[in-house]
Parts: C-alpha cells; structure tokens; sequence
C-alpha cells in the first residue's frame, strides 16, 4: 500500500532513529527529505512550507517534554504533524442509514458500494445494495454479481430509471439496517449529473452521502471534493486505489483539507481489501512504527485464536499449527501489508520482492505439510531422509523444498525462544518507542 511514500518516509525516519548522532543539521536534512517526497506524493507546497516551519519550531525553540530524548521529541512532532495534515479521526457508520454514493465515472464507487456492505455485515447489520447506474452497460451487472459474492440483496429498477429505482427501493426495503444507493458518474461533473444527483438526494435524504476519489487524483481531489459538497452535501470520503499510486498523500490532504472527512480506504481490489481511515494509524504505518490495532482486528476476522498465536510467540509450536496459521494469515491480506503492521518491521531494510517470494514459499509449505501425517506434524523430529522423499513425491514440490521448510521451522522456533516469548516482546527500546504514540503490544 502506498508503497513510494511509505518507502522514501520510512527511509528518512530510518535516519532518524537509527543515527549515531542527532544534532540540529541531521534533523534538517531529514525534514529536507521528507518535505521532497511529499511534494513527489503531489502534497500542496504551500500546505507543506506550513508543517515544515511548525515541526522546526516545536524541533528546535520548544523545550523537550520530560521523560522524553530528543530524538523521541523529533519523531513524535513529525508524527502528530502529519496526523494533522492527514486528518483528523473520522467517526463510524455504526446504526440504521441510507447511504449514497457518489463520485465520477470509474472512481471504484460500484466497487466500494459492496465494500461498505461487507463492513455492515461484520457489524451484524443488514444491509442492501441498490444499483441507480443505468448510464454504464455493465454497473447493473457489476453490482449484482458483487452482491451475489458477499450474499447481500441487490435491487435494480427494471425500467432502468434512477428516480423510480431510489422511490421503490426506500419504501420495499425499510426493515434493512443499511440501504446503499450506488449512483452514476460521469467523466465529469457536467450539468446532467448535477441535476440527476441533486434529485436523488431529495428523494433519499441520505444519512451519508460519500465521496469516492481515486487516490491517483492527488490534490486535484480537493477541487472534486468542493463541487460535490456543493451539490449533494459530502459527509465523507472513500479513497480508492491506494495500492497503486504514488500521489496518495495529496489525495488524504487535499480531501481532508475541505473540512470532509475521509473514512475509507480502498486498499485492493479483493472486497475484503477495504479498511476505515484512521490517519494515526496510518501515518505510523508511513512511519515504519507498525499498525498492532489493524493488525489484531484482522487476525480476529481471520480466525486467529490468541492460544495459537501464543504457542507459537513462545516456540511451542508444531507443524500442525504452523500450517493452520499458515492458512489463517492468507485470509489476512499479502504478506507485504501484515508485514508492515508489525511494530518495528517497517524499520528493517529488506530486499525488493523478498515478501512475495516468502508468500509463494508460504503457499508450497502449506501444501508440504499436507502430505505429512498427522504423527509427522506433531513431531517433525522423526522425519528423516525416506519420509522426506515420500512426503515430496507426494506434495509434488522437492526434497530440497521438504528440508527448507524444516529447516526454517526450526530456526523459527529458536528464535521465538530467544526473544523469551510474550515477555521478550514486552520488553526493550521498540516497547519504549511504541508507548511514545499509544501503541502497546
């Protein structure tokens, strides 16, 4: 996600953390470098001159709080600033609403219409999905196959006709909890749409009315969300393709600039690759500091149980266990985004593709573990040279494959042992850090 922001801000507060020395000169040129990728994230100069002279002069005239170095001082003044730039914390769509959608033509609204009604279901809500597209062949199409995915109705007016699908749907579908109205765009706000958006509001009378915005849009986003505020009222903003620009900085200031909150991300193209913006959150993400609170409510969504997850923290796992984690973490996201939650990766320099190539081993191991028997992954100390022939034969993968998989299952299990478990995680300078910005683990 947001990987050119991430990489280059992560590299300077590397610097920062990481530096033998911390003077007023090594404080300036990782500002310097922070302020380059900003602008190369299409953030605002103006917006960015501000910030700069506000973290210089907290940096450089405030007085350092106590308890904290001044190297702590510096990096939690760059992240409360960039909390703010990002905006603030939205509030939930919790309860009974109607919802619409709006956005121009090809701005992933279809998309995240059916996003928003996975994250209801979690919530234990009911929610519906109503198409009012009728200007794109395939949105009506679109939308009941996304239903049909994530087992929500979809209703669609049969004559095609926005007005009469928003009256039918909000009189036959009032003992839903959500109605989620996905409306038509345009390539761009013309006078049509204007008028038809503007009818539709009356007609709903939306609890919410959200924005959705490519994140590749960068600050022109700030322009689109004005006009739109204008017509319909914007309570918040959906910012889609996270995972595929460069310009998302701009895209989270420019919107949030308005006053019109962000509350979503897009962050893929899986409906399960959506997540409710939290800039604190995020911008340690940004930081290299890790997300732990994301982190944990997706493993809570992907079934992990704490006890397993303890065996293995502390060495005492099998193989058994190991493969059902394995499996659980798939249903979590690319390793790439897990990775960077945990509090202090983001800080490791690691080789371009290594997660990828992981995630591929992490898919052969599974299937390695399979062919064992059930003896064999309680104990892969009796798995010697025979069993690891017959176990590759049956998997299909190599016997070179079969003693790599043993191999890092053992060394995994030392390390874990090393660390001292659930206390050696509890302990030392990252534990510190994390308690700067509320992050405990």
């Amino acid at each position: 996600m947001f990987e050119g922001m991430k990489k280059g801000l992560g590299d300077a507060i590397r610097k920062l953390v990481t530096g033998t020395a911390i003077d007023k000169k090594s404080i300036e040129e990782v500002l310097e470098e922070m302020k380059r990728i900003l602008l190369q994230s299409d953030v605002d100069v103006k917006l960015l001159d501000e910030i700069m002279a506000r973290i210089k002069k907290k940096c450089f005239d405030e007085k350092i709080p106590s308890g904290l170095t001044l190297r702590e001082h510096v990096l939690k003044v760059i992240y409360v600033e960039l909390v703010n730039l990002l905006g603030e914390k939205p509030a939930a769509l919790i309860g009974k609403k109607k919802i619409m959608l709006v956005g121009l033509f090809g701005c992933g609204k279809t998309t995240s219409s059916g996003k928003i009604a996975k994250y209801l279901l979690k919530q234990g809500l009911k929610p519906i999905l109503v198409g009012l597209d009728y200007h794109r062949p395939a949105a009506t199409d679109q939308i009941k196959e996304i239903g049909r995915q994530i087992g929500v109705p979809v209703y669609v007016n049969p004559n095609r006709n926005p007005f009469d699908g928003a009256k039918e749907a909000l009189n036959k579908f009032e003992k839903y909890d959500s109605i989620i109205f996905d409306t038509a765009g345009r390539n761009a706000l013309d006078g049509e749409l204007a008028n038809e958006l503007k009818k539709l509001g009356e007609i709903i009378r939306p609890d919410e009315v959200l924005l959705t915005i490519p994140a590749d849009l960068g600050k022109v986003a700030k322009q689109q969300s004005e006009e739109f505020h204008k017509l319909v009222g914007i309570t918040g903003v959906i910012i889609t393709r996270m995972d595929g620009t460069a310009k998302a900085g701009g895209s989270l200031a420019a919107a949030s600039v308005t006053g019109a909150k962000v509350k979503f991300i897009g962050v893929g193209e899986r409906i399960e690759d959506f997540e409710t913006y939290d800039p604190e959150r995020f911008v340690s993400r940004l930081l290299g500091l890790g997300d732990l609170q994301t982190l944990l409510e997706k493993a809570k969504e992907a079934e992990i149980k704490p006890e397993k997850v303890e065996k293995i923290v502390e060495g005492k796992f099998t193989l058994q266990d190991f493969y059902e984690q394995l499996q659980s973490m798939q249903k979590m996201g690319p390793l790439q985004q897990i990775i960077q939650m945990i509090p202090g990766a983001g800080m490791m320099k690691l080789p371009e593709g290594l997660m990828e190539k992981q995630e591929e081993k992490m898919k052969g191991f599974g299937i390695i573990i399979q062919s064992m028997t059930p003896k064999e992954r309680e104990d892969p100390n009796i798995i010697e040279s025979s069993r690891i022939k017959r176990i590759a034969k049956g998997s299909g993968r190599t016997e070179t494959e079969v003693r790599e998989l043993l191999n890092q299952y053992s060394q995994m299990k030392k390390m874990l042992r090393q660390f001292g478990g659930m206390k050696g995680l509890q302990r030392g300078e990252m534990k510190k850090l994390a308690r700067q910005f509320g992050l405990n683990f």
